[in-house]
């Protein structure tokens, strides 16, 4: 058997940073991977979907290009360059990755998937590594829904739809969330026909109403068949496509997506060998620093269903480091939530919604601003979508906001930096913010304020 002083399984975002701080520490380290390095971030998530985004978004600007002025002649969709773009993108990072690990000093990487024998003892093949230190980064995959036929048909995943080198002629997806609704518009853009479908009453359901309808018009507005509120009730495969059948109708389409939501990838490690528990959808249950049920086994990234983000497992790593190694007392319930959707134009969003807040029992007070008034938006001849601003009437703190609209992205971190910095709205209602962009609009934002 090999002893290490700490063993990380799973080399996506939070794995290796934290192999390399442990390594500065002195600590001699085992990193598992089964499959890629990198995990979902860098092989099937952000990265090669931006790419294949921004190969969209290109398309869709230079066919508006008479709009500024700008002859571009017929625009054309090469699939397999933009797919060859977006595998670039993901094997240099994914490379990357690996060489960083490999190059650290007291680091000892290993390929395959490890299972647990006991609390401080794993398996991979026929090796045996122990250590006192343990740390989950399995993250997570697509959840396939229990559709009737369903796995019957060949369907796509966000793992598989990367790598396609084809349009198809029409896209059925199933789930109007973040992954789906992004491949939605890209697709469409790159020329197949889209049809969304989404059980909930509203797309995008953790969004407050007048988002979700916001995005819902910009995606129709593209060409893209939304249908909300239906049940799905099969899926069969004939001559015409894939068809589903929906409560009341059915749509037909060459290639389907199944979009409906993840789940962790911890049902095959053992864990019942260690006594960590897992909650009822299957993510591991972790206090507030991150560790587990188990001491000395702590669970990073998307598999503790603490934040299910790139950035947010590179702050479960930075909350672990920080109090391993540099005696402090960092918590995950400090943590102030952001996060985006990628569709175009993006949506910002920072902590609550105006629903969650009042709904939380905070007297709220509202604020929203179309971006046809945001002379950044009007240069710029993107005009679409609001920005919003939830603030609680008594202590004068910002609850959350939300952007949708060019540059919604990157201008939503002018309110998260004060969230997190704890001050009143007032300080970010008297900044003088530089012209012209889109994050000046938040004094004037702030200033239109009223009870919701």
């Amino acid at each position: 058997m090999k002893t290490f002083d700490a063993i990380i399984i799973g080399a996506g975002q939070a794995g290796p940073s934290l192999a390399e701080r442990l390594s500065q520490a002195g600590q001699t380290v085992c990193v598992v991977e089964r499959k890629f390095f990198g995990g979902t971030c860098v092989n099937t998530g952000c990265m090669p979907t931006k790419a294949l985004v921004a190969s969209a978004y290109a398309a869709h600007l230079a066919r508006r290009g008479a709009d500024f002025g700008v002859v571009t002649g017929d625009v054309r969709i090469d699939m397999k360059a933009v797919a060859a773009r977006a595998h670039k993108v993901t094997t240099d990072a994914r490379s990357g990755v690996e060489n960083w690990l490999r190059g650290m000093k007291t680091v000892t990487v290993m390929t395959g998937h490890a299972r647990f024998q006991n609390a401080t003892t794993l398996q991979i093949g026929d090796e045996l590594i122990s250590a006192p230190k343990i740390f989950l980064n399995v993250g997570g995959r697509a959840s396939v829904p229990p559709v009737p036929g369903l796995t019957d048909v060949p369907y796509l995943t966000n793992s598989s739809i990367v790598t396609l080198d084809r349009v198809p002629e029409h896209l059925v997806i199933l789930g109007g969330s973040y992954i789906g609704l992004e491949f939605a518009q890209m697709y469409r853009r790159f020329g197949a026909q889209v049809t969304v479908v989404e059980k909930g009453a509203h797309l995008v359901a953790r969004e407050d109403v007048d988002i979700s309808e916001a995005i819902r018009r910009i995606l129709e507005d593209e060409g893209i068949s939304v249908r909300t509120g239906v049940d799905i009730n099969g899926v069969s495969h004939g001559g015409d496509g894939i068809t589903v059948r929906l409560s009341g109708s059915e749509v037909t389409g060459s290639d389907l997506l199944v979009a409906t939501g993840r789940r962790p990838n911890t049902d095959d490690l053992g864990l019942d060998q260690t006594g960590v528990k897992l909650d009822a959808r299957g993510y591991i249950e972790v206090g507030d620093d991150l560790q587990t049920s188990v001491p000395g086994i702590w669970a990073m990234g998307d598999c503790n269903g603490r934040g299910a983000f790139t950035h947010t497992a590179f702050n479960d790593f930075e909350i672990i480091a920080a109090n391993l190694l540099d005696g402090e007392n960092r918590k995950v319930s400090d943590r102030i939530l952001g996060y985006a959707l990628y569709i175009d134009p993006p949506l910002g969003r920072v902590g609550m919604g105006e629903a969650e807040a009042e709904k939380a029992g905070h007297r709220v007070l509202v604020s929203t601003r179309p971006m046809t008034r945001v002379g950044r938006a009007v240069e710029k001849g993107e005009t679409k979508g609001f920005m919003k601003v939830v603030v609680d009437a008594d202590s004068r703190k910002i609850l959350g906001a939300a952007i949708l609209g060019t540059g919604g992205d990157e201008a939503i971190h002018g309110v998260l930096d004060m969230m997190n910095a704890g001050v009143t709205f007032d300080v970010l209602q008297w900044a003088v913010p530089i012209h012209p962009t889109v994050s000046e609009l938040w004094p004037t934002v702030l200033k239109g304020l009223k009870p919701a």
